[in-house]
């Protein structure tokens, strides 16, 4: 049992939060202790000692600064969907800080093409409210965006949704409202006469750039602005099938030069079968609703969804590759414009059109359940990745396929089995993203997010040591195969090198920035490679 001045020590902590957000605010049960200290990968040796979660930026800035006065590390948390280690607790000293609160879309301005939203608010918060205005944010948001947040998605970094012409989340972003650890404020952007209507990002260095892709070590996000465009008022997609991985990265790379996809999505063998067992489409009333609701007419709606229907799981060859993308534009021949050459490119590289199912039941239900993090029987899941440059990425992969077939025999003796997904990122990156299944029953965390019913069909594997230890020296072989072709890394976290890729005069900057906002090491200790 703790001692008396232990228990005294963490009833004042108690009492001095409280006294910021409120007493229904500071969760100590040890569930949620347990379930915040773990993410969809990995459990940490060490439970966060209270979690946090502040309603205001005033109140987000106070609990820091108690936080750093009191020693105390600090592990800010989204959604919970990272598997790098990022919000888990480094040491038995951490409070977790919840930013669920802070879920709010303060100011929307189509005058001036602006939207600011609170760090918390999730992109499916932010997608609905700027939908009667007819706006949204150019890359606006990842499949998990029924609950990734934003401010999670600048300190993680995101792919999907308008990243194939617009980049990542922080390539839409104008100006943040950053708390740095003695609790100041700091902001960025050209503010307005008042200091406080952000409305465009570039005023001498961009430091907000700073702040992306940090994994909560530089600061914790407040507030957020994002640049409008008008929704395109037309959109069309396409998919296609490849006979081997290295055409469909060639076709990929090809449509990522044109600059003609919103987004596009690839898959490999493996990830099909694993999507097609999970997914059954063809009896999913939710789906074809959405994909009817998405659609200008009814009739088209109709149309859009038997073709679904009939079709169902068998439109795509067993070994082949298949490719989906989406086109979109202000005018109907523009759009039309794209889709032709994206037909062109893939007939090119030998690609055959097939019914675009998947690209119109993406594009429908955009943030769907995140069911998919548990596999179909309800194994453990985990991806890894890298961006590869548009030339590289054909060999980088072969290289990881070629690793996963030496490793077959193991795999199979274990029960792992593993899939490709692909995408890409504005006109200079492909994202290849391996993911492993393996016979490891689920935690808390997943059934913290999984949808009760589809959790309720599943399996409880129960522990897998064995399959589990493969699959973590499996992931790591495939960040040393990045490494080789010089790949970058979202959600860095404590998972990705990233220090050991960094000349001497950038670290140097780098960690002259981190002395500044954070001289005590609290934000994240361990993460982008600063001490643990």
């Amino acid at each position: 049992m703790p001692d008396a001045a232990a228990l005294s020590r963490a009833n004042d902590l108690t009492g001095q939060f409280s006294a910021i957000v409120g007493a229904e605010h500071v969760r100590d049960n040890a569930a949620e202790l347990a379930l915040f200290s773990e993410d969809v990968w990995s459990r940490s040796e060490h439970t966060v000692r209270l979690i946090v979660a502040p309603g205001s930026t005033a109140e987000l800035a106070a609990v820091v600064q108690a936080a750093n006065a009191a020693g105390l590390s600090i592990a800010p948390r989204g959604a919970g969907m990272s598997y790098t280690g990022s919000y888990i607790p480094a040491d038995d000293r951490t409070i977790a800080l919840d930013t669920t609160r802070l879920n709010r879309v303060l100011a929307i301005s189509p005058e001036d093409m602006t939207v600011t939203v609170e760090a918390g608010c999730s992109w499916l918060t932010l997608n609905e409210a700027l939908k009667p205005h007819g706006l949204r944010t150019p890359f606006w948001g990842p499949m998990s965006g029924i609950y990734s947040t934003i401010g999670g998605g600048l300190s993680q970094l995101n792919a999907m949704f308008g990243a194939g012409q617009h980049g990542t989340s922080s390539e839409s972003m104008i100006a943040l409202t950053m708390v740095l650890a003695d609790g100041r404020l700091l902001k960025t952007g050209a503010r307005g006469p008042d200091g406080e209507t952000p409305f465009y990002r570039h005023y001498g260095p961009d430091l907000a750039g700073l702040f992306c892709g940090d994994s909560g070590t530089l600061g914790i996000k407040a507030e957020i602005t994002l640049r409008l465009i008008r929704t395109p008022a037309f959109e069309d997609s396409a998919s296609f099938s490849f006979k081997t991985g290295e055409l469909m990265l060639q076709a990929l790379a090809e449509m990522a030069r044109a600059g003609i996809a919103a987004e596009t999505c690839g898959f490999d063998p493996g990830l099909t079968k694993v999507r097609m067992k999970r997914m059954s489409m063809t009896a999913d009333v939710k789906t074809l609703g959405a994909v009817i609701s998405k659609e200008k007419s009814l009739g088209k709606g109709l149309l859009a969804a038997a073709k679904i229907a009939i079709g169902g799981r068998n439109f795509i060859e067993e070994d082949e590759y298949p490719l989906h993308m989406t086109a979109e534009g202000r005018c109907k021949e523009a759009v039309a414009a794209d889709m032709a050459a994206a037909r062109e490119i893939a007939k090119r590289f030998d690609g055959v059109e097939i019914e675009n199912t998947i690209a119109k039941v993406i594009r429908a239900m955009p943030f769907p359940a995140p069911n998919s993090i548990l596999g179909p029987e309800g194994e453990s899941w985990v991806p890894v990745h890298g961006h590869a440059s548009l030339s590289n990425a054909p060999a980088m992969f072969r290289a990881i396929r070629d690793y996963f077939d030496s490793m077959q025999a193991e795999f199979d003796r274990l029960g792992i089995f593993n899939g490709f997904l692909f995408s890409s990122l504005s006109t200079n990156a492909i994202t290849i993203e391996p993911v492993f299944f393996w016979p490891e029953g689920y935690r808390p965390i997943h059934a913290s997010m999984v949808e009760p019913a589809h959790l309720a069909r599943l399996k409880q594997l129960g522990p897998d040591p064995e399959a589990t230890a493969l699959v973590t020296r499996a992931r790591e072989e495939v960040k040393a195969i990045c490494r080789r072709f010089g790949a970058a890394h979202f959600q860095i976290g404590r998972a990705y090198p990233y220090r050991e890729s960094r000349d001497p005069a950038f670290l140097e900057v780098l960690d002259a920035v981190k002395q500044v906002v954070d001289p005590q090491g609290r934000f994240n200790p361990g993460g982008l490679g600063f001490p643990q």
